[in-house]
């Protein structure tokens, strides 16, 4: 029987959570890391004892792991995430310039392929890439300097490069999504950007509504079979495209708020898509103390709430935007963290929940590898 592993990254270290592929009972080791933000922890498809780990801190920096036996070792590899080239400026909250400075890494996307190739994406917003193991990293310089970088504005958590996707059918294709700037897209691996927004509205934040940079985008989301729909949780509105990122379209419909981080779609289902509203912008918890996902079966438009074994009273947590991970087992296993520090999961497809851990550091990552 398959086995699942699930890496949690915390504020305070990272959680290894490891079960059969029943996924009822689960062994938690941990914390690796102990005190450190732990931004992003993830696996490599190519090789299941592959991970990688981003570990931010305010007296040390910024620093990866690479674990070579699923997490038992781990090993510093290289931390020079050197902007290339001329740095320029971008605007800061008030709309003045300010130079491109390096925070640390928000989330590191591995190779569908290659256990040594892994991308980096970064606070000020910039793309990396590491095809050696993590030995040394390049920056995709093309993003960085595109024509509308100087215009990129930071959002309220920074201006951050937070989700990757990789085109698993065309291997020059990357997703890109910053806040606050949008979506990009590369079809040459990289070398060159295209801002693919085209039908988001930022009515909010933005004088020009149909602007093609400074959309507030949280996070993104691909079935592997469809690569060219995309999934996304803007900070206001659920949207979706069909065109791969051509034009959007909104697909909130009857959801309570359109407010939330993650997006995730089922892993044999390519028309469902899960979500995890929040009271808004500026009240970062769930809606009513009731912790609630919600799934359309048909990709957008009609919503029913998930309930059965979450907390539906007195319940005031969030959900980041790396924060939920779906399994690729036959009965899809779908699993979230809180900031309250519960790792909730689901082996039916979000019919049910239970805690499999609780009161762990505010989780800011779940990814999830089965195993063999």
């Amino acid at each position: 029987m398959s086995g699942v592993r699930l890496l949690v990254g915390t504020r305070k270290g990272l959680f290894i959570l490891t079960s059969d592929g029943k996924r009822e009972d689960w062994k938690v080791d941990g914390p690796h890391f102990a005190g450190w933000e732990i931004y992003h922890a993830n696996g490599s498809p190519a090789d299941t004892d592959r991970l990688w780990v981003s570990q931010s801190g305010g007296w040390f920096g910024q620093v990866i792991q690479r674990s070579d036996d699923g997490g038992a070792n781990w090993e510093t590899v290289d931390n020079d995430f050197t902007y290339a080239g001329d740095v320029g400026d971008h605007l800061w909250y008030d709309g003045t310039p300010r130079p491109w400075e390096f925070k640390r890494v928000w989330h590191l996307e591995p190779s569908r392929t290659d256990p040594d190739t892994v991308y980096a994406g970064v606070e000020d917003a910039a793309l990396y890439k590491s095809t050696d193991g993590g030995q040394k990293w390049v920056e995709l310089t093309g993003l960085r300097t595109h024509p509308s970088a100087p215009k990129w504005q930071p959002g309220a958590g920074g201006m951050c490069l937070h989700t990757i996707l990789l085109d698993p059918v065309n291997p020059d294709r990357i997703y890109v999504a910053i806040s606050a700037a949008g979506v990009f897209r590369s079809d040459d691996g990289g070398e060159t950007w295209q801002p693919m927004n085209r039908g988001l509205q930022s009515n909010m934040e933005l004088p020009d509504p149909d602007a093609e940079v400074g959309h507030c985008v949280h996070r993104l989301a691909m079935h592997p079979s469809r690569p060219d729909t995309l999934f996304m949780q803007k900070h206001w509105d659920v949207m979706r495209t069909d065109d791969a990122g051509a034009n959007w379209r909104e697909v909130s419909g009857d959801l309570p708020t359109d407010f939330g981080f993650p997006i995730a779609v089922h892993a044999h289902e390519p028309e469902t898509i899960y979500v995890v509203p929040i009271t808004s912008d500026q009240q970062h918890f769930v809606m009513d103390g009731r912790l609630r996902v919600y799934r359309s079966r048909t990709g957008g438009e009609r919503w029913e709430a998930l309930t059965a074994g979450l907390p539906q009273e007195n319940c005031y947590v969030n959900v980041l935007r790396d924060a939920m991970a779906v399994d690729t087992l036959d009965s899809c296993g779908i699993y979230f963290g809180t900031s309250g520090g519960q790792v909730y999961a689901s082996a039916d497809s979000g019919d049910t929940w239970r805690a499999v851990v609780r009161d762990l550091p505010p989780v800011l990552s779940v990814e999830v590898q089965v195993l063999p």
